[in-house]
């Protein structure tokens, strides 16, 4: 029988039942009698169904999401980075992105909650499930458009507040701050807390990455006023580390352990695992693995070379690099998790019903497989089941452990107070999962091939395991806007994939399967065959409001700069 597993089925938003409204092309405003006063929010119960509500806009793992960056090239190209992307008229309402309805929904909770008749601390316990929402709605609003309306009460088509001009992009924040410290101080610890539930340590994973970014996109943005958002960033990502009771999974298998990691059916009671989201067969169900064997996307060149070696140093620096010549070359002497994010010789992409095995023996360009030939296999079971459309029941990541470290030692480093013990608690530990040597800060060598020659060698190389650890979660675009570093984006290694040698092609036993693969100069596959890179622009940061809300209230001008 299968294991039974808690979880909170995530209520969609037409539980607040959504009819039209005169502004609601500017804010999406739900009806206030969706839930009628005063026969709602009486009691506990009425709270947490309605914070049921937004359970379903939790930040889960999304391994296509890192396709918009330089980890990664999808064989369509990006609208945006390739500058194809067009000034919308009108929001768009699937997308979420100019609509409010979530935080309209949120302010809407706030302002009744009150009214239940249960004690405060319960009272308060919902009201934090609310106000994390809240951070993490405001939040996605400003990363997308910098400058936004801060609304803090429900709004109705005749309140004021909707003519008001953008609020500074710090002072929203600030009170993101302020709705993420509530959170941390009134959210139950894990074990108090329904399981499914978000508690005190899944709001400081949030409250940790929130304040990292915003940290430093101030300081790397000249904006001021970073240091104290960085110091909140430390402080929440100790909290959890020090209080949580997590742990990195290892089984002692370097080889596999990262592999495995994301390909099980359970996470509730992996250590790792601050938040999963979980999924039930024939209940509730996902298409990820299957996405995953179909993507018609592939890591870039530039991602690849970013693997240390076995040693412990850069490729351009370590004599253990054997080149990139062939796959089998490329991987020797490198980190484990090169294996384990990338599909090379010997892995099992697939086993049939009847225990076959379909084995990788080369790299499967040419096919909706891979664009580039190193074909992303974190997150895929080779499991026929779980690649059949619709039917993967692989639960996936909200808050990971691994990320919290990684929050800390970059925090700490920028506060220049990352010293060996930081590391050896963080980096080290990554490292020591898959085979690796420890980081001693004294031994650091600066690669001459960073991305960063400006930087410290040692936030440097926090930067480089954290694009390695973090590889297909979604995180990479967000860390080069904060960075200020859209401009790797242009780099030419960022859309290309592996070399391809004329003897490695001619083993191929269906030519017609690489027959028109575009090689460059050097011999690396050409994604995009009519470019040799894509460009950057200053306005990319950002992206632009769509025309109609900027009619609907002038004040919201002027556009964002450049668009």
């Amino acid at each position: 029988m299968m294991k039974r597993k808690n979880i909170i089925y995530a209520l969609t938003l037409s539980v607040m039942a959504v009819t039209g409204c005169k502004r609601d092309s500017f804010l999406d405003l739900n009806p206030d009698d969706a839930f009628s006063d005063p026969t709602f929010f009486k009691n506990e119960s009425d709270l947490k169904l309605y914070c049921n509500g937004f359970y379903s806009t939790l930040p889960v793992m999304d391994n296509n999401s890192d396709n918009n960056s330089d980890n990664m090239v999808p064989r369509s190209k990006d609208p945006f980075l390739s500058g194809q992307y067009i000034v919308p008229i009108v929001k768009d309402d699937d997308s979420g992105e100019w609509s409010w309805k979530n935080e309209r929904s949120v302010n809407y909770f706030l302002a009744r909650y009150q009214r239940a008749q249960t004690g405060d601390e319960v009272k308060n316990k919902y009201a934090a499930e609310a106000r994390f929402f809240r951070a993490l709605y405001f939040w996605q609003k400003v990363k997308r458009y910098g400058d936004v309306p801060w609304f803090s009460t429900d709004l109705n088509e005749n309140s004021p507040e909707l003519n008001l001009p953008r609020t500074p992009h710090k002072q929203v924040m600030d009170s993101v701050l302020a709705d993420l410290n509530f959170a941390v101080a009134n959210l139950p610890v894990p074990g108090s807390a329904e399981k499914g539930r978000l508690h005190k340590y899944a709001a400081a994973a949030l409250k940790a990455r929130i304040c990292l970014w915003e940290g430093t996109y101030r300081k790397y943005h000249n904006l001021g006023d970073d240091q104290p958002m960085i110091r909140e960033a430390a402080n929440a990502a100790q909290l959890v580390i020090t209080g949580g009771g997590y742990d990195l999974y290892s089984t002692g298998h370097p080889t596999t352990d990262y592999y495995n990691l994301f390909i099980q059916e359970e996470l509730q009671g992996n250590k790792e695992a601050i938040m999963p989201k979980r999924f039930i067969k024939d209940v509730f169900m996902h298409n990820l693995t299957r996405q995953l064997g179909e993507g018609n996307t592939g890591f870039s060149k530039s991602f690849v070379r970013s693997f240390l070696c076995t040693d412990g140093l850069p490729a351009s620096l370590s004599p253990s690099y054997k080149g990139d010549d062939s796959i089998q070359a490329e991987i020797t002497n490198r980190d484990p998790r090169f294996g384990q994010l990338i599909a090379t010789p010997g892995f099992v992409f697939q086993v049939d019903a009847s225990g076959n095995k379909d084995i990788i023996t080369l790299p499967r360009i040419g096919t909706s497989v891979t664009s580039t030939g190193y074909q992303r296999v974190k997150g895929r079971s080779s499991s026929l089941e779980q690649w059949n459309a619709n039917q993967s029941t692989l639960d996936l990541f909200i808050f990971r452990y691994a990320e919290v470290l990684l929050v800390y030692a970059e925090a700490k480093a920028e506060l220049n107070e990352c010293d060996q013990s930081v590391i050896d608690q963080t980096i080290s530990r990554l490292r020591a999962r898959v085979g690796m040597p420890a980081m001693q800060i004294a031994a650091l060598r600066k690669d001459p091939e960073s991305d960063f020659p400006g930087l410290p060698v040692l936030l440097d190389e926090i930067r480089r395991e954290r694009r390695i650890e973090l590889a297909a979660e979604g995180f990479r675009f967000d860390d080069l806007l904060r960075w200020n570093a859209g401009k790797l984006i242009e780099d030419p290694e960022s859309i290309l994939g592996m070399k391809l040698r004329p003897e490695v092609k001619a083993q191929y036993p269906n030519q017609g399967q690489v027959k028109d693969i575009v090689l460059d100069a050097n011999g690396y596959i050409r994604v995009y065959p009519d470019i040799n890179n894509r460009i950057w622009n200053e306005k990319m940061y950002l992206y632009p409001i769509p025309t109609q809300e900027l009619t609907l209230n002038p004040r919201l001008l002027p556009q964002n700069k450049g668009w």
